[in-house]
């Protein structure tokens, strides 16, 4: 258009960024990637810690120097001893069933006098000492680790701790129960096979826990 001038347009030309500003960007994107990992790796940490402080506090382990000391003597594994007091009793001493067994891992009065005979225990304690826990877990782990030693099976002796074993005896001869006259294929009491199996997955976690 006439009285009009044309405008002009100046292309400018864009400088490439140089190598240091790309170190800088480089660099800080490297500690940000950092910081989120570590970040990261520390609440994996706590969170793992925190799981096993409230693990620890559902499967303790009281008593410990009794246990121990038990344990070691008649060769049973402490975590054992532990899963079997945690399901008796839940670690209190002052227990008593109906059927009377007594204290953390709830002996028979009967069986504990067949005990101390076998020990040539003189004179006899009264029933009334399983309540302390020293004598309980003494005579417990006995007990305990005559019925490994008898039947060389946890399962199998933990169901001779809760039902007898005589019963655990007779379901060994019947073949539609043990196959080899050694293990259980199947435990026809229902709280007895409970029993085992809660057994069982107490020792599995105090072992994870307490290696």
């Amino acid at each position: 258009m006439k009285g009009h001038k044309k405008l002009t347009t100046v292309k400018t030309k864009r400088s490439a960024p140089s190598i240091w500003s790309m170190l800088k960007i480089h660099k800080k994107a490297v500690i940000t990637c950092v910081v989120i990992i570590i970040a990261a790796v520390v609440v994996f940490f706590s969170l793992r810690l925190a799981h096993i402080r409230f693990m620890k506090k559902l499967y303790p382990r009281p008593y410990s120097s009794i246990v121990i000391k038990e344990a070691k003597e008649n060769n049973i594994d402490p975590n054992l001893v532990y899963s079997v007091i945690k399901q008796e009793s839940k670690f209190d001493p002052d227990v008593k069933s109906k059927a009377g067994a007594i204290g953390l891992m709830q002996l028979m009065p009967s069986t504990f006098e067949w005990l101390q005979k076998k020990e040539s225990k003189q004179p006899l304690l009264a029933s009334n000492s399983l309540y302390r826990p020293d004598v309980n877990i003494h005579y417990g782990c006995r007990f305990l680790s005559m019925l490994l030693k008898k039947y060389g099976s946890i399962k199998t002796a933990l169901c001779a701790y809760n039902a007898g074993q005589r019963r655990v005896d007779t379901w060994l001869e019947d073949k539609s129960l043990s196959k080899d006259g050694k293990n259980l294929a199947s435990i026809p009491y229902s709280e007895t096979r409970n029993y085992a199996n809660a057994v069982e997955e107490n020792y599995s976690q105090y072992q994870g826990l307490y290696p």
